[in-house]
């Protein structure tokens, strides 16, 4: 919830911008746009069609979600001249980093679980339960890296509740950076001090 946000908010300060600066305004022209849906496939297929998710063994979804970072890390390797993408990089190397020590699942506190299920939901699982598609509830004390997990909740009262970790906070604010400025900022630095050093 937070990454489409951030995408909706980038596009229109990305158009409102061109349209200040008088300029037409483009989407970044990023290289190998492919594998971010090559990337988002195993998630899909192992944590969202209803059929297989449920049949789906825990080490293969957790192995899918892994192989879906990592991909994506690779797209943002072929990227990284381009405004925001480091940020981008840097908050999924903070969800790698933290899933891939809990089993490779984002884990995420009985507390914070309770603000997004009713209390009978969150009764009938038990620690170390799949949460959600892509979390695993795990006790503070139990979990590595806990300040990396799923510990941000949106501000009471917002028609939307969904968990999301420090990380998620960086790709939101790398994807928006990315489309507001339409990936130039990066690219327009290197060619002007490429242009002077020539």
């Amino acid at each position: 919830m937070i990454l489409l946000v951030a995408i909706l908010a980038g596009l229109v300060a990305g158009f409102c911008l061109a349209r200040l600066q008088k300029r037409a305004w483009t989407i970044p022209p990023l290289r190998k746009p492919w594998l971010i849906v090559i990337a988002f496939l195993p998630q899909f297929i192992f944590l969202y069609l209803p059929g297989i998710r449920f049949r789906m063994a825990d080490w293969l979804a957790a192995a899918g979600l892994i192989l879906s970072m990592l991909l994506l890390l690779i797209f943002c390797w072929f990227n990284r001249r381009f405004s925001g993408v480091w940020l981008l990089a840097a908050g999924l190397c903070l969800n790698l980093l933290v899933m891939t020590a809990n089993g490779g699942f984002m884990p995420i506190s009985p507390q914070t679980a309770s603000h997004l299920v009713a209390p009978g939901t969150l009764a009938t699982l038990g620690n170390g339960d799949r949460f959600g598609t892509k979390d695993i509830l795990l006790l503070p004390a139990q979990t590595r890296l806990p300040w990396l997990s799923d510990i941000f909740l949106p501000p009471a009262g917002s028609p939307y509740q969904v968990a999301f970790s420090p990380g998620d906070v960086l790709v939101a604010m790398g994807a928006f950076w990315l489309l507001a400025t339409q990936g130039l900022a990066l690219e327009t630095t290197r060619k002007k001090t490429a242009k002077e050093s020539g």
